[in-house]
């Protein structure tokens, strides 16, 4: 199961250049993980700095 980013994002990039498989991308209002690429190391949920993203 990859990990999912939840509507408290604000949009800030942080994850996007922790992500070792470049997972993320920037969305409409947030960003976006890719479930096919996600590995699910959870770099990007230690990075975020307003805690939304998860498994």
């Amino acid at each position: 199961m990859a990990y999912k980013i939840g509507d408290e994002c604000i949009n800030c990039g942080a994850c996007e250049s922790e992500c070792p498989v470049e997972a993320i991308s920037a969305g409409a209002d947030k960003r976006v993980i890719d479930a096919d690429v996600c590995t699910e190391c959870g770099m990007c949920a230690d990075t975020c700095p307003v805690e939304a993203i998860a498994l």
